[in-house]
């Protein structure tokens, strides 16, 4: 006859362990829970995507609303989408930004026949290009020909030391504003003569011997239109790493550094393309981008804003000459001394005490365990 006690002691749930299926049921059960959290909460922080459907129909009607000439269909196309961004609301990321200016050119080719052969870039101000060149025939055409693509009101040629025919493609080209040099001055001194031709908000600055089509310069004339004033070409996922990097990237880096920009990286206005605002020329004056580090130090001092958001992968593109290969070769000289002329600036005008500090030792032992 079993006691009361026995059976109470029998009736205690016995503490075995869990199966392996079940533990590995739980287990997947918990991350599908936690799956659905995470995708709930970033449906929760996504942005709202534009309507393109609208941007489609307004296309559609802009394009049906009269009869276009061929030779005219770049120039109405843009006209009429200008006319109907500046009305939208959502368009401040370039994201968004451009996939409605690529819907309502669909929609507009569909109504009107004709593909316009132009980038749907939405500005709110007046922008130009500057182009400096030195011997590049073979190329400065096509340059100009996808700039053209872009809405710009000005479109700066600065020919210095040519010998070949780079004038005469140049003056092919209907509505260039040219600046010539017959001396060899260098393409930072262009870009600072060629800064003083133009009196728009936005300033794209490239060069005569890189072809880039007009869909990667857009992105930059965007951020300055929307707010910054340095717009740089963000190579950072482009370079090996800092044990391996050349003298040129590294005095780069430690520059940014210095200025407290550590995020920048190596970028630089040294490398185009890249683009800036009326304020900061006026900020830093015309003559400062001869300099180019040195005209990024006095937009960081002035507290304009100063960003990369965008790559144009130059370092393959870039033409190779006697003087820009090999170590230690004349650009590579020129480009140290313009950073040394920089950091030197930046300290004789008081620098940045926190800047200033000296390193820790974990900081030196990192900077030596790196090379």
């Amino acid at each position: 006859m079993k006691t009361r006690a026995e059976a109470a002691v029998r009736r205690q749930p016995v503490n075995r362990r869990p199966a392996a299926s079940t533990l590995r049921s739980s287990s997947r059960s918990r991350k599908g829970i936690t799956r659905k959290l995470r995708q709930k909460r970033s449906r929760v922080n996504e942005r709202p995507l534009p309507d393109l459907r609208s941007y489609w129909r307004a296309g559609r009607l802009a394009g049906n609303c009269s009869t276009i000439e061929a030779d005219l269909v770049n120039q109405h196309a843009l006209a009429a989408w200008h006319a109907y961004a500046s009305d939208q609301p959502g368009l401040e990321q370039w994201e968004d930004a451009w996939q409605a200016g690529k819907a309502f050119m669909q929609g507009y080719a569909r109504s009107s026949g004709y593909s316009p052969n132009l980038v749907p870039l939405s500005l709110r101000h007046t922008a130009a290009a500057v182009v400096c060149a030195c011997n590049e025939e073979r190329t400065l055409g096509q340059v100009l020909v996808q700039l053209k693509r872009l809405p710009l009101r000005d479109i700066v040629v600065v020919l210095n030391g040519t010998t070949d025919n780079s004038l005469e493609r140049v003056l092919q080209q209907p509505g260039i504003t040219l600046v010539y040099e017959p001396n060899r001055a260098g393409h930072d001194v262009g870009r600072a003569l060629g800064a003083k031709m133009t009196d728009a908000e936005t300033i794209l600055f490239v060069d005569g011997d890189m072809v880039v089509p007009a869909e990667e310069l857009a992105p930059f004339l965007f951020a300055v239109d929307r707010g910054e004033d340095v717009a740089l070409n963000n190579l950072t996922s482009l370079l090996p790493p800092f044990a391996k990097q050349d003298e040129v990237s590294r005095i780069k880096a430690y520059l940014n550094h210095t200025l407290g920009r550590r995020e920048l990286g190596s970028n630089s206005m040294t490398a185009v393309p890249h683009a800036v605002s009326r304020r900061m020329i006026e900020t830093v004056k015309p003559a400062s981008l001869a300099v180019p580090p040195k005209a990024q130090m006095l937009a960081i001092r002035h507290g304009l804003r100063v960003s990369a958001p965008s790559q144009v992968d130059v370092i393959r593109s870039n033409r190779l000459r006697p003087g820009n290969t090999g170590s230690n070769n004349d650009v590579a000289r020129l480009i140290l001394g313009d950073h040394l002329e920089a950091l030197a600036a930046w300290l004789s005008s008081g620098g940045n005490d926190v800047q200033l500090r000296p390193l820790s030792r974990a900081e030196v032992a990192y900077r030596r365990n790196a090379r």
